[in-house]
């Protein structure tokens, strides 16, 4: 079957509509094309209902968010309510961002700032994104992110001592460095990097090893949300339809992967999730419909469909 047959109908549309306001507006901009000013009205909601203001209420005065080593849960969180589309203009972002940029710093490292960033670019990726959506881009740790690219086009947290990239952080780095380019800083270095980075999945099909063709990792195969550090083969191909790429036959196989997932009822499940944590539950019955992995299984499906027509 092709990726048209998939396309979501109306009670798929209707299912995803009743939920939070955040799949709510990402549905109505995502598959039902419906007119921008509606969009934002939708979008402006996610500050002071369902999850975003839930998880809003759940930072601390100091900055941080609680529920375990405060700089990870606090990265998650704001992953997640960048991920939600949390209007970084609003009175409640503003008030969240500012917390963390004048309260928390990276003790070790001589109270550094935590939006710029620490050691380990699957961190430091993400912070980017935060960065560059919430605050400011900061060209500072951009560039040293365009230093610690690997010779095979991805990174790894674990270099200089491995000179073999990670799917897990090239797609933490990719992600924060396409949110850099929005925020008005794109440039010849960044796009470069990121191609070589897009290259270096789509050279290995999203989720394969280039030397033995064989899966690298089953768990990719299977789909969660929030994500966290970690990569799946659908966190990839969603990144490369938020990048503009124009998909070619190197994704089919992940494609198919997609189509197969889906349950009879037109749903796709909550197939795992992570271990890590944050202070806030949105879906966490594995094997059940998820709106989620549906919202963004159905818009990576119509991407690809629309490339082949």
């Amino acid at each position: 079957m092709r990726p048209h047959d998939y396309a979501p109908r109306p009670a798929h549309i209707q299912w995803l509509l009743d939920s939070d306001p955040a799949i709510r507006w990402q549905v109505m901009r995502d598959l039902a094309d419906e007119a921008p000013k509606a969009i934002a009205a939708e979008r402006s909601r996610v500050a002071t209902e369902g999850w975003g203001a839930q998880l809003l209420a759940r930072q601390s005065p100091t900055g941080d968010w609680p529920g375990g080593q405060w700089d990870l849960v606090t990265l998650w969180s704001l992953v997640v309510l960048k991920d939600l589309g949390l209007d970084p203009a609003s009175r409640e972002a503003r008030r969240m961002i500012d917390r963390v940029d004048k309260r928390l710093v990276f003790k070790p490292l001589n109270n550094r700032p935590f939006l710029h960033g620490e050691t380990e670019p699957c961190i430091n990726g993400r912070i980017l994104g935060i960065g560059s959506y919430f605050m400011e881009p900061n060209d500072a740790l951009a560039n040293q992110l365009l230093g610690e690219q690997l010779d095979d086009g991805g990174w790894n947290c674990e270099a200089p001592k491995s000179r073999r990239s990670s799917f897990h952080t090239t797609i933490c780095v990719l992600e924060g460095l396409l949110e850099y380019e929005r925020a008005g800083r794109k440039s010849a270095a960044v796009t470069r990097a990121r191609k070589r980075a897009e290259d270096y999945l789509l050279e290995r099909g999203m989720f394969r090893s280039l030397r033995t063709g064989e899966v690298i990792d089953k768990r990719w195969l299977r789909f969660s949300y929030p994500t966290h550090w970690h990569y799946d083969v659908l966190r990839g191909l969603d990144y490369l339809r938020d990048a503009g790429i124009k998909p070619d036959s190197r994704v089919d196989e992940a494609i198919e992967i997609v189509m197969k997932r889906r349950h009879q009822n037109g749903r796709w499940p909550l197939n795992l999730l992570h271990p890590e944590k944050i202070p806030l539950e949105m879906e966490t019955a594995v094997g059940r419909a998820s709106r989620w992995n549906s919202l963004r299984t159905l818009r990576v499906l119509r991407w690809y469909d629309n490339s082949m027509r």
